[in-house]
């Protein structure tokens, strides 16, 4: 599990492809490295990736060819630069809120402008997702825990403060770009809990207008 704070931004060094999966090698710039160990979890752009070798100054990493057929990460390319968080502890202090590392789909940066000193950007996530953006609720975007601050449809509204923009890969977003997209986990179980014993029928797998209706949730 990790809190969506990042705690250093990397830089892709290296990238072995060998049968569809790669082994990527990442200069960790400042994160403490004194606590690190094999089989350690880092969120890599918010995509929880195992520690499989290490040394001072950097981690590599594999990545399965599911995992880069699902996130962004298979349009990474040497030079890139990441957001890196190592996984919580029981003292961490939960800053942002709580995330997997298991990323629920890619959405699109639509918009950027400036807003005083801070950047407003627009994201379309896919439509399957929308239902999970809420109007002040939290998001993970590339591994870092923000707050929707409008929904509109399948499109939310972010305000990236000037420390956000400048300790994480935010800044360097344009139109276009691709982003790691993780929903609030208890919006997840939250739906699967309102299905109660139809959760156990595979084809009651979503809940819909006609679900809500049904049970009593819409008049």
């Amino acid at each position: 599990m990790f809190t969506g704070i990042i705690e250093a931004s990397g830089t892709i060094a290296d990238i072995s492809r060998n049968a569809g999966d790669w082994r990527i090698r990442v200069n960790v710039g400042g994160l403490d490295m004194s606590d690190v160990q094999l089989g350690d979890s880092i969120a890599t752009d918010g995509v929880c990736l195992t520690v499989v070798q290490f040394d001072p100054h950097s981690i590599a990493m594999d990545v399965s060819a599911e995992t880069l057929s699902k996130t962004s990460l298979g349009e990474f390319s040497v030079g890139r630069q990441v957001n890196l968080e190592k996984a919580l502890t029981p003292t961490t202090r939960l800053g942002g809120h709580l995330v997997s590392g298991h990323v629920d789909g890619i959405g699109i940066v639509e918009c950027r402008e400036p807003v005083g000193d801070s950047i407003h950007f627009r994201v379309r996530v896919p439509d399957e997702l929308a239902r999970y953006i809420a109007h002040k609720g939290s998001v993970c975007v590339d591994g870092v825990s923000l707050t929707v601050n409008a929904v509109d449809g399948a499109v939310f509204d972010l305000n990236i403060i000037p420390h956000t923009a400048q300790i994480t890969t935010i800044e360097s977003y344009q139109v276009g770009r691709k982003v790691n997209i993780e929903v609030d986990l208890i919006a997840r179980y939250l739906e699967r809990l309102l299905l109660g014993d139809e959760a156990a029928r595979s084809q009651h797998g979503n809940i819909d207008l006609a679900f809500l209706a049904t049970n009593g949730f819409l008049k």
